[in-house]
């Protein structure tokens, strides 16, 4: 037995004791029958960045074999809209270390997600999944290193204004229940996702409460831990749909939209991510400080944040959270631990690591982690975005910065320190854009960047541009300022993106 997998809540992994990336079709087989489940679900991401589902009944183990071996047929021009109907059959085949027992079904279903291929058994050049793939395959063969990534989830949980121990407007912050509402739903919603193979580091409450009416919008944020970029983009859909689930089931209205009201905090989706290679941070040096490989990966986030937005701010309502004089990033710049910034190099733990003992006078026992926590974090990207487009961009921008010679002096011209606000005049610091329309029109121009090594195919980059000026978005803040009607419906309109 591997003491390292006996707290492990993913069932699949306890019961056969082995890691998730070493399951195997025999497997999955054996813990179904050895389980009595009689359900088998398909799960895979479409062109709008939203989890599917093909549910099978289990005939006999036959049928599991065949299903698990070869995968199933769909419609591809149903699922993406870059695909001709007239030539539309897709393939989906399951990648079994994403295996989990479904906790919606009552222990009667194991899921699993899935891949796309071509009529050609080809990986499908747009599906989102495949081109993080490609991304990281990209850098992993230039550069040697892995990418590492973990999400942030921040969402709004609405429900009838409680009269008991009433919230009070953007003074959220980890506030506990019952001065915060509706903790027991993250909570579930956290065990559910742990269950499903998501690797989580922390929950608590967010800034923003609204009360408008009789009803209220309280925030929460689940934030996962530094994974394999392709493992970190597979759990958050999967946490996506597990909080939607959770919510649900409790008859509340759950947003991961940028805003809910405008004048309050929208809801970010900020994304850390580190450098590794054979189990150590490759971007700190010996003292635990910064280093130049992360300087260069740095450099790559700010050249390619323009477009970045492109796949991380997909509503016309990303731009009412990106706004000057927010936490929201608007400045193409970076610095430590500053909020204002859009590239934030969070407080490590450099020279710090005796506090416990300080804490704990009695404890003795040495503790060493080799692997430093160090990450940096891209601050602009909300919950519209497509998980797996997303990350893509932000390996691609890491091989950028690594391969680009001019990476360490954009990241040198573009260090700020204090409130970006309050310099933004003496500055002059680029900007991101301001409407879907311009991020769009960025992505274009970036086109070649994304494109290098066969990463983002033509047809994605042009039907992603395309979608984005389809919004026709430009200078909308301006166009709707102090027309509360209308930004309300804009609001509607995408409450349920991403």
């Amino acid at each position: 037995m591997d003491s390292q997998l006996t707290l492990n809540p993913n069932k699949l992994v306890s019961f056969l004791n082995k890691k998730a990336e070493d399951f195997t079709k025999q497997d999955i087989i054996h813990y179904i029958e050895a389980n009595n489940i009689k359900l088998l679900n398909f799960r895979y991401v479409g062109g709008d960045g939203k989890l599917k589902l093909l549910n099978f009944v289990i005939n006999d183990r036959k049928h599991l074999e065949q299903v698990l071996s070869v995968g199933e047929r769909v419609d591809g021009s149903s699922l993406f809209p870059y695909i001709d109907p007239s030539s539309s059959d897709l393939y989906v085949v399951p990648r079994y270390r994403t295996a989990f027992v479904n906790p919606f079904s009552g222990n009667t279903s194991v899921d699993l997600l899935c891949s796309y291929y071509d009529k050609h058994g080809n990986a499908l050049d747009i599906a989102p999944e495949n081109i993080l793939r490609k991304a990281h395959a990209a850098l992993q063969e230039k550069t040697g290193m892995q990418l590492e990534a973990l999400g942030e989830l921040e969402f709004y949980l609405s429900s009838e204004l409680d009269k008991i121990y009433t919230i009070t407007p953007q003074k959220g912050y980890h506030e506990s229940h019952p001065f915060s509402k509706w903790e027991l739903i993250r909570i579930e919603a956290m065990r559910a996702i742990s269950e499903m193979g998501g690797r989580i580091k922390y929950g608590h409450s967010e800034v923003g409460n609204i009360v408008s009416g009789d009803w209220e919008y309280v925030q929460h944020e689940i934030e996962f831990l530094p994974v394999n970029v392709e493992e970190a983009a597979d759990q958050l859909v999967i946490a996506k749909w597990a909080i939607r689930e959770v919510a649900y089931k409790y008859g509340l209205e759950v947003s991961f939209a940028p805003k809910i009201i405008v004048g309050h905090a929208g809801s970010g989706f900020h994304i850390h991510s580190r450098l590794v290679k054979d189990g150590k941070n490759m971007m700190v040096d010996e003292s635990g400080a910064l280093n130049e490989t992360a300087k260069k990966m740095i450099g790559g986030l700010l050249e390619l944040a323009p477009s970045i937005t492109a796949f991380g701010n997909v509503v016309p309502t990303s731009f009412l959270r990106l706004v000057p004089h927010q936490e929201a990033p608007t400045n193409i710049c970076w610095g430590d631990s500053n909020r204002s910034v859009l590239v934030r190099v969070p407080l490590g733990w450099k020279g710090v690591k005796d506090m416990i003992y300080d804490a704990n006078p009695k404890e003795k026992e040495p503790y060493n982690d080799p692997m430093s926590k160090q990450t940096v974090e891209l601050r602009s990207a909300d919950g519209s975005a497509n998980v797996y487009l997303l990350l893509a961009g932000i390996t691609t921008a890491a091989l950028r910065g690594l391969e680009n010679p001019e990476s360490l002096k954009i990241a040198e011209k573009l260090y700020v320190s204090g409130d970006v606000g309050k310099k933004q005049k003496e500055l002059n610091l680029p900007q991101l854009p301001a409407s879907c329309f311009e991020a769009g029109e960025q992505l274009l121009r970036d086109r070649a960047l994304y494109e290098k090594y066969k990463i983002f195919s033509p047809a994605m980059i042009d039907g992603v541009a395309s979608s984005l000026k389809a919004f026709n978005d430009k200078n909308l803040s301006e166009k709707l300022f102090g027309d509360g009607d209308e930004l309300m419906k804009l609001v509607a309109k995408h409450l349920h993106c991403g």
